[in-house]
């Protein structure tokens, strides 16, 4: 009898502490790993890099249109570049001009 009661105060003593543990550990795994933790975090970080890469890109295409559109305005017409687009668009070539074809991959425009 001695040994048991002995055992169940050892057990009540420890009860507290190994349910703080186990709480501690369950919110220490979910800092790491759950749906906000670190590595969420780094994965969050990743995926803002490629977006601001693919917004840079972005940008630089649109800055290049914005360029060839700028040399087709009525104030500053750059007569080369309007008969290089009007040529494209109808589809017609001079009579001493060779027409070097591109595939779909490569656009011109």
């Amino acid at each position: 009898m001695a040994l048991l009661s002995s055992f169940k105060r050892i057990l009540k003593g420890m009860l507290v502490p190994a349910v703080f543990l186990a709480v501690s550990g369950y919110f220490a795994w979910h800092a790491v790993h759950g749906e906000r933790g670190l590595n969420a975090r780094e994965k969050r970080e990743a995926d803002i890099a490629a977006a601001r890469s693919e917004l840079r890109r972005a940008e630089a295409e649109r800055d290049a249109m914005e360029r060839r559109v700028a040399g087709l305005r009525g104030d500053r017409l750059d007569r080369d570049q309007l008969e290089e687009r009007a040529r494209s668009l109808l589809n017609m070539v001079g009579r001493d001009e060779v027409v070097v074809p591109f595939g779909p991959e490569r656009r011109l425009y």
